[in-house]
């Protein structure tokens, strides 16, 4: 885990602390045990956050990861095998992989690839540049064997401080929704679009905020807020840095012309507030319930029923 504010705060992998009843963190420079509260978590991305009754700790500086560059040194921490803090160093191989290792319903994979030696027990550990700044939590590696086989995958801190700071200030997730799901362009997409970059729109909601703003299915993305999109993985990463009520420019293909537009998103009700947890616990059942929202009434095609969000 890496400490992100001086009052107790730690972010970590959700896989890390899932299955736990109790989480006991222990500080590596002052060799301290203190029983962590799970604040919550984003299972889109695979991160969870933790609060210990502490303050004044040593908190990380985070960088930009839009500045972090392919060759760039980076170094990882963790405590691989149970070897406490270990450090190793390497380079930025790629940005924005998508590996298709978050189950979840609207997973956000955009990693960032680095070939510093990683292995179990370097998850949730921090992946920082050679100012010390964070620029990445160590997530996952590619493995026949299972240990380090010199591909590394890190949650880009943007990603992690966009959750870090909604999970603080409203107990949840606040991804703003527009109603697009994207893949990568297709031979197809180049020929009509005329580009090989970007991030094609496959599905659409025909009420939704994206299409209001006359985004069609088939359009190929390339600039959101005027930072280039590549990929579906850049796609996927630039939209979940916005909340309900955030108007964002796009600019896109449209049968070969470049248009842009303004899209105002939306939250999964279809309104334009922050939402407020609304889980609903029975101690009978063991478990947590909350309200199906409108975007998944429209995905599993149903109109009602309650969301099992945890069992104890």
């Amino acid at each position: 885990g890496v400490i992100v504010r001086k009052d107790g705060y730690i972010v970590t992998n959700l896989h890390v602390v899932k299955d736990a009843q109790t989480i006991e963190v222990v500080l590596n420079n002052q060799k301290q045990s203190y029983t962590a509260k799970m604040i919550g978590t984003d299972p889109s991305t695979d991160l969870a956050l933790l609060k210990i009754d502490a303050n004044d700790l040593p908190a990380i500086a985070m960088a930009n990861s839009d500045d972090v560059q392919i060759g760039e040194w980076v170094i990882a921490v963790g405590n691989p095998f149970n070897l406490t803090s270990t450090v190793t160093a390497g380079i930025v191989s790629a940005k924005g992989r998508n590996i298709n290792i978050v189950n979840n319903q609207f997973p956000i994979e955009s990693f960032i690839q680095t070939d510093a030696a990683i292995n179990p027990g370097n998850s949730g550990g921090a992946l920082v540049n050679l100012n010390g700044e964070l620029v990445g939590i160590n997530t996952a590696i590619f493995s026949q064997t299972g240990s380090y086989a010199g591909y590394g995958f890190a949650i880009p801190v943007n990603i992690v401080a966009k959750a870090v700071k909604d999970l603080i200030d409203y107990g949840q997730i606040q991804r703003g929704y527009s109603g697009m799901e994207a893949t990568e362009v297709d031979a197809n997409a180049e020929k009509i679009n005329k580009t090989n970059l970007g991030a094609l729109i496959k599905q659409l909601d025909n009420e939704s905020p994206a299409a209001k703003a006359g985004i069609a299915i088939g359009d190929v993305i390339v600039k959101i807020q005027d930072k280039a999109i590549n990929s579906k993985a850049d796609f996927d990463e630039h939209m979940s840095y916005y909340r309900p009520g955030d108007k964002i420019k796009i600019n896109y293909y449209h049968n070969g012309s470049l248009k842009e537009s303004i899209v105002q998103l939306t939250n999964q009700d279809g309104g334009l507030g922050i939402q407020n947890s609304s889980a609903i616990s029975s101690e009978t059942l063991g478990a947590d319930f909350s309200a199906v929202s409108k975007v998944e009434q429209q995905k599993y095609k149903i109109s009602s029923g309650v969301k099992v969000k945890n069992i104890r």
